[in-house]
């Protein structure tokens, strides 16, 4: 009976210290906590992942227009102060992003406006020859004349224009003189002639007119 008793008291303390929670052949119970530990930190990262997609929708939000109220979440477990502060960057980027939109815009048009402007530049010679042309009556009727008055109206709807009027002030910003006359019926510096046209487009001046000025008589 002792001897039994031996056994049992020598069997027990293998099975308190065993008590199939550490398996150090098959590492099972082990594995299990680092299972338990994996699911805790697979848990703990969840709302983390979930945050930013709710964050990066919200920006999509904005950036569509969308309003988002000041005191309102845009994240679970954040506080009404991060989420403000969140809520203040979406808003900074959208104010970006509408900056970065106008400013393509308008490069976008200055780039096509100057693409138009250095197509008249080139054409001023073709321009010249055809008011020569003119001039001496080679373009009073026929298919050329047809022609030009097509290149007229053409380059008109995109804005470009001649410098071709006489009796007005002389206006050194549109007129270039190369001569000038006294002429007593005068008061102020008037252009009396052209001798090359001006072209302008818009308020953008291509080419000033040279004119002959009359400057009054003294």
């Amino acid at each position: 009976m002792a001897n039994g008793n031996e056994e049992e008291h020598q069997s027990e303390p293998v099975n308190f210290r065993d008590n199939r929670k550490i398996d150090p052949e098959t590492g099972k119970v082990r594995g299990a906590a680092a299972g338990s530990g994996d699911a805790d930190q697979a848990a703990g990262t969840a709302p983390a992942a979930g945050a930013d997609a709710d964050a990066l929708a919200q920006a999509e939000e904005i950036l569509n227009g969308a309003e988002v109220p000041a005191g309102e979440s845009v994240a679970q477990g954040t506080t009404s102060q991060e989420a403000e502060e969140l809520r203040n960057d979406l808003l900074r980027l959208q104010a970006e992003y509408v900056n970065y939109r106008k400013r393509v815009e308008r490069d976008r048009a200055v780039a096509g406006e100057m693409a138009v402007i250095g197509v008249m530049n080139s054409l001023l010679p073709v321009l010249d020859d055809i008011d020569a042309a003119r001039q001496h009556g080679d373009l009073a009727d026929g298919p050329f004349a047809a022609i030009a008055t097509k290149l007229d109206g053409v380059l008109k709807t995109y804005g470009l224009t001649r410098i071709e009027e006489t009796g007005v002030e002389f206006d050194p910003n549109i007129h270039e003189a190369l001569m000038q006359q006294p002429d007593a019926n005068v008061e102020v510096d008037s252009v009396s002639q052209i001798l090359r046209l001006g072209y302008r487009s818009g308020d953008r001046v291509l080419r000033a007119a040279q004119v002959v000025v009359a400057v009054p008589a003294e």
